[in-house]
């Protein structure tokens, strides 16, 4: 079974970075494209960024684009988003999640999610 553990979040001041690490266990991780989203209180999760098998395309939404790097280590089984210049509504948990057919936006189509972390950025 699929296990995804996300670690790194924190509470951080604007203009800080975080990165953001997703360590996953299973069946072969590079079977997978890597997916990020986020929640905040009272708002719906939405998508941050993602990268697909053998990491040849990145995607990110427009919110995050260009703070933040989505990347991805085959060889250690981990996926990670590198958040730099963070601003306070950037604070939510982010979750990771794993798409065996699937890489994008639609976090319907991710096949497996971790917990989460917190991520909290202080004004």
């Amino acid at each position: 079974q699929e296990q995804l553990v996300e670690s790194g979040g924190g509470l951080v001041q604007t203009g800080d970075s975080l990165r953001l690490s997703c360590a996953f266990s299973g069946r072969r991780f590079s079977a997978y494209a890597m997916g990020w989203f986020r929640q905040a209180p009272g708002r719906e999760r939405e998508f941050v960024a993602a990268i697909s098998w053998s990491a040849s395309h990145s995607y990110y939404a427009d919110s995050v684009k260009g703070r933040f790097i989505v990347s991805r280590d085959d060889t250690i089984n981990e996926a990670y988003l590198q958040m730099n210049s963070l601003k306070p509504e950037d604070t939510a948990v982010y979750y990771c999640a794993a798409g065996e057919y699937y890489v994008g936006d639609s976090g319907a189509k991710y096949d497996h999610w971790g917990q989460g972390t917190q991520v909290a950025v202080s004004s």
